[in-house]
């Protein structure tokens, strides 16, 4: 019998030259599956050592907060008059100091005495929430102007970049002491302006007097990350605007204020959640006035007294920060995409 021309007795008929292999597509696909399934194995072996470290020393102690939360401090039974070691409070911690409430002696739930801690909780919120906004208006509105002048070119440009990051290098306390000799009641302040302001004691001045040293120090932060998103904007564009015909105030407001505003909201977000946390810079400066007194002092103070009210004080602060957060995270997020979005399609014809 003939055998047909091209082909061999008894195997199998290979695909003629430059035809497609039926089975090739599957072998490449399961050799990507096989290939993505070690990188994706090696990738978590890699990630979960960081993250059981993360759990141990953010998460446990996060948790361990909040179980102390809801547990009484130690102390006096007023029914027997022995020393107990607490128990079960439920949320007794959280009404304690939102709803300002206090137990009496006589194990009566009654509201807060003036001048107790309980009594200065919403007080202590409004002195954090209007240090917050001032000090970080102000530093926004100053750390960009000394980025924009940071950002030019001219003779020194170095040495005025290291010189505005000294206040920031200072230690929080050290600033703090050394604004309270500034602000003593014989400081420079009052001899510069020849005045017998109590800087530290009285309300209003003192609470002044934390809003300055705050600003002073923590401007150059927010200089510096304003300097890095103005750093990222060609100067190309500058050139065509002055072309057209654009003054100043017109880069500025339509230039230079869209293309770095992701980088002033993510100045914004650190230097809020750093604010709202503010402990040592008023405690130093003030010695504990109260019209200066933030949530973190407040729970300060309040470990003291007892721990586990002072963990319901901590999970408040924490939430509130969170909630914040959350929302400054989301404004954040879409102005930064919207940004982004505008500088790829390029300017409106």
């Amino acid at each position: 019998m003939a055998v047909p021309t091209g082909t061999t007795s008894g195997a199998p008929a290979r695909p003629a030259a430059g035809g497609s292999d039926p089975g090739r597509g599957s072998r490449e696909k399961s050799e990507n599956t096989r290939s993505s399934g070690l990188s994706g194995r090696r990738a978590w072996m890699l990630v979960v050592p960081t993250l059981v470290v993360l759990a141990v020393v953010i998460g446990y102690p996060v948790v361990r907060a909040v179980v102390m939360s809801f547990q009484k401090d130690a102390g006096l039974d007023p029914t027997t008059g022995m020393f107990v070691e607490g128990g079960w409070a439920g949320f007794t911690n959280y009404t304690h100091w939102i709803l300002q409430q206090c137990t009496s002696p006589g194990g009566v739930v009654v509201a807060c005495p003036p001048g107790t801690l309980g009594s200065q909780f919403w007080s202590a919120v409004g002195n954090t929430a209007f240090f917050t906004v001032v000090t970080v208006t102000l530093e926004v509105a100053i750390g960009l102007w000394m980025a924009i002048i940071m950002g030019k070119t001219f003779k020194g440009r170095a040495l005025l970049r290291a010189a505005v990051l000294i206040p920031w290098a200072i230690p929080t306390a050290v600033t703090a002491k050394l604004w309270y000799f500034i602000f003593a009641y014989d400081g420079i302040a009052n001899r510069l302006l020849g005045t017998e302001i109590l800087w530290t004691s009285d309300a209003w001045p003192a609470r002044f007097a934390v809003i300055i040293s705050d600003v002073w120090k923590t401007t150059p932060f927010m200089a510096l990350l304003i300097l890095a998103g103005l750093q990222m904007i060609p100067q190309d564009v500058y050139e065509a605007a002055r072309v057209d015909g654009a003054s100043a105030w017109q880069r500025f407001r339509q230039i230079t204020l869209p293309l770095v505003k992701p980088a002033l909201m993510v100045a914004i977000l650190f230097r809020t959640m750093d604010a709202l946390r503010m402990y040592d810079l008023p405690a130093i400066l003030t010695g504990g006035n109260p019209a200066t007194t933030t949530v973190s002092i407040l729970v300060v103070d309040q470990v003291r007294q007892g721990f586990n009210s002072a963990s319901a004080l901590s999970t408040i602060t924490f939430l509130l920060i969170f909630a914040v957060a959350f929302v400054l995270v989301k404004f954040l997020g879409a102005n930064a995409v919207e940004t982004q979005e505008a500088q790829r399609k390029g300017p409106k014809p």
